[in-house]
């Protein structure tokens, strides 16, 4: 990971959200609960959309990055206008400046007011806003089925977006929708020529953007949205899509007009911010009384190709099989129901789950987190068609597959699906067996996103400089022993067996006194003797230990078994503090959190004896700031991830949920409205670095260390194996 400093955004007033009443029971009940940001469309680091407000009607909805992917949401109700998605729209003064036909009489408003938002339901897959106006309910439900046991489905770019309206005053009301996407969704900046159509497809009306020059793959970098590929948004029933520019489509709904009688626009290519195009929804004038009625859109993103790895261009996974965006979603539309089923058992399933081991704080975190973590990969088909994940270092360094990322990203891959995780650790595990990587340490990335055509960082392929050999090596040791217990053989450890005998021997050298060098909190510098990263080293050669054994290796589990106990009563004696244990060997009065220390004890590796965490814990309680533990004495920063291994380790529940407390009092409190960053200050609040990146995932650390958990999932995973959907195209 690399030091990415970016800019705060504003400062927005807290609010108690309520839940929906429909789905409370399985929710994350916000009230007295703030979400930093809120997950709408989260697929991969190109398709990923929040709210980044308190209300969906304070902004327009943002890219992770934070650049605008405005979606603008309105509503008539007995004629008169309201707003449910998007700031107040930039309106026309007369028709005429923009070329607005209106019905005879029919004035544009100065002003559409906000409905009033009741309520906001979050869930792993569902995101729903519950609005009222003029006696009338909206209930807004953005629905990503991301399940993590049916990798077609977790794979398609797609959201559903259901719109229900109903009565509250048991009177019937006039009621017409509309909503629209801009051309932002398909640029990396608004200055970027697109091109729109619209069409029929299969009974449904579907617009779509896309930059004209299509530079598939042409560019790498971090703060960057796709330019290539195309946008769509598609309405069923009644829902009817146009291509107009901004003023023209709000301005004729908000004045009654329909936009079937709007001009269209009729020049292309344009700029994006060239009068905004929008594609725009409505669904015409309909009765509503106590019953709901529904209404639903589809939002997909067609990449046609999303990595590139070693040279090779490979298909979005969904496309493995020649699929098309014109199989996808009227497929996805016939899916709906069951997903959804499907969909709402894992909730309540995976939520459970959560407030058993950690309460309502690690819930709401966790709940965050979920589709955080998805939506920071890139979701690719292999040569051979097997599906590949590439995370990307978001506000980090731009990296791909990094190797450190992967690490703490994984105990949530671990616990839902280790098939994931092997995606995650194929193509590395590829490269380090590549005669290109020379190095007797483990790489630490394949490139820049979404160029996965070799290792970038440092000293990348040509030196040891700036490298992370310890920590690396490390990580993979620890994953590989951890997918190997879970799915109860080493069979995927088999296969890379000279690379992982390799960096035992590495660490067996060089791990128990790290010299100077980087590890994954690299924004905090070189540092020798590194008391942390030298646990990583020993659980890891603990690890490997555990891998000889299930592969037969019995005189070699022996070895390094007896090596790695031996390791640990020497970092004792060298890493002792009196109260507790020290940053460096070298500094004595200095402190850090010993978060590596968690595998140890969920491999049940006994490495280490309980006192060690024990004292730690007790000494991590006494340094508490008011949002957090710092990552050790040097700074009053943390990282979130860390924060949550470092919980683990208690012995009790009490002692974990006062770290709950304090990083529920962060994501309340925190001024920068993002997705989840994972490096804050514990005195303030304030974002230090990084954000929307996978790592988050690793706060199901608490989930993995129950292993009654591993079992249930375990099982599920396996039953999910028979039952799951049939791959576009495949039908």
């Amino acid at each position: 990971m690399t030091f990415f400093t970016h800019f705060a955004h504003s400062l927005l007033p807290l609010l108690f959200l309520l839940p929906s009443a429909a789905v409370a029971a399985q929710a994350v009940e916000t009230a007295h609960y703030r979400p930093p940001a809120v997950p709408l469309v989260v697929h991969d680091p190109y398709f990923s959309v929040w709210s980044m407000s308190d209300h969906l009607t304070d902004d327009w909805t943002r890219h992770w990055t934070g650049a605008v992917n405005a979606m603008c949401g309105l509503i008539r109700i007995d004629g008169k206008v309201y707003r449910w998605a998007g700031p107040q729209p930039n309106l026309p003064q007369t028709p005429q400046e923009v070329g607005l036909v209106l019905p005879s009489g029919a004035h544009l408003p100065t002003e559409i007011s906000p409905m009033e938002q009741k309520g906001l339901t979050i869930t792993p897959t569902h995101t729903t806003y519950r609005f009222l106006a003029n006696g009338v309910e909206l209930e807004v439900e953005f629905f990503n089925p991301l399940l993590p046991n049916e990798p077609d489905v977790l794979a398609r770019p797609l959201t559903y977006l259901t719109l229900r309206v109903r009565s509250t005053d048991h009177r019937q009301h006039e009621v017409s929708l509309y909503y629209d996407c801009s051309a932002e969704w398909a640029v990396n900046t608004p200055d970027q020529l697109v091109v729109g159509q619209v069409e029929s497809l299969k009974g449904l009306s579907v617009g779509r953007f896309g930059t004209e020059a299509q530079p598939i793959l042409g560019a790498a970098g971090d703060n960057r949205r796709i330019d290539w590929g195309y946008f769509y948004l598609a309405a069923a029933s009644k829902g009817q899509v146009h291509l107009l520019s901004d003023q023209v489509a709000r301005g004729a709904f908000a004045a009654g007009g329909l936009l079937s009688e709007q001009p269209p626009i009729t020049q292309w290519p344009r700029a994006a911010n060239d009068h905004w195009p929008v594609l725009a929804v409505t669904f015409p004038t309909f009765p509503v009384a106590d019953s709901p009625v529904t209404h639903q859109l589809l939002l997909a993103y067609d990449e046609r190709y999303s990595i590139e790895l070693m040279g090779q261009r490979l298909r979005p996974y969904w496309r493995r099989n020649g699929a098309t965006i014109s199989q996808l979603l009227p497929t996805a539309l016939a899916d709906y129901a069951a997903l959804e089923k499907r969909c709402r058992l894992f909730d309540q399933q995976f939520m459970e789950d959560m407030r058993h081991v950690g309460g309502q704080p690690y819930e709401r975190l966790m709940t965050l987190a979920y589709p955080q973590c998805l939506a920071a990969h890139g979701y690719a088909a292999g040569p051979e068609g097997q599906l590949l994940l590439f995370p990307k270092e978001n506000f980090s360094n731009g990296c791909i597959s990094t190797v450190d990322v992967i690490y703490p990203s994984a105990p949530l891959f671990l616990l839902l699906n280790t098939n994931l995780l092997k995606a995650l650790l194929t193509p590395v595990m590829d490269y380090a067996a590549s005669p290109r990587w020379k190095f007797p340490f483990a790489p630490h990335d394949l490139g820049t996103y979404p160029l996965a055509n070799g290792q970038v960082y440092g000293g990348g392929e040509k030196s040891e400089v700036d490298q992370m050999p310890v920590e690396e090596s490390g990580n993979l040791l620890i994953l590989m022993a951890a997918e190997a217990s879970i799915d109860g053989n080493a069979h995927f450890a088999e296969r890379y067996w000279p690379e992982l005998e390799k960096w035992a021997n590495y660490l067996r050298q060089n791990g128990l006194d790290p010299a100077n060098q980087l590890c994954t909190d690299d924004f905090a510098g070189h540092l020798a003797h590194n008391c942390n990263l030298s646990i990583k080293a020993i659980v890891a050669l603990g690890c490997f230990a555990k891998l000889c054994q299930m592969t037969g290796r019995t005189e070699q589990a022996q070895e390094y078994a007896q090596l790695a106990h031996s390791m640990a009563q020497q970092w004792m004696k060298m890493a002792d503090d009196g109260d507790h244990y020290r940053l460096a060997f070298d500094k004595p009065g200095t402190w850090s959190q010993k978060y590596n220390l968690v595998w140890d004890k969920i491999l049940h590796l006994n490495l280490f004896p309980e006192s060690v965490a024990r004292k730690e814990v007790a000494f991590y309680l006494t340094k508490m700031n008011p949002y957090g533990l710092p990552l050790d004495n040097r700074a009053t920063y943390t990282k979130l991830d860390w924060e949550v291994w470092t919980a683990t380790l208690a012995e009790s529940r009490a002692d974990f949920d006062v770290f709950m407390r304090h990083i529920e009092a962060f994501m309340n409190d925190t001024p920068n409205r993002v997705p989840l960053t994972d490096w804050y200050d514990t005195i303030t609040a304030k974002q230090v670095g990084f954000q929307a990146r996978s790592v988050v995932g690793g706060i199901a650390i608490k989930l993995l260390a129950d292993p009654t958990l591993w079992h249930k999932w375990a099982q599920r995973a396996q039953e999910a194996e028979v039952q799951t959907s049939p791959s576009v195209g495949e039908r």
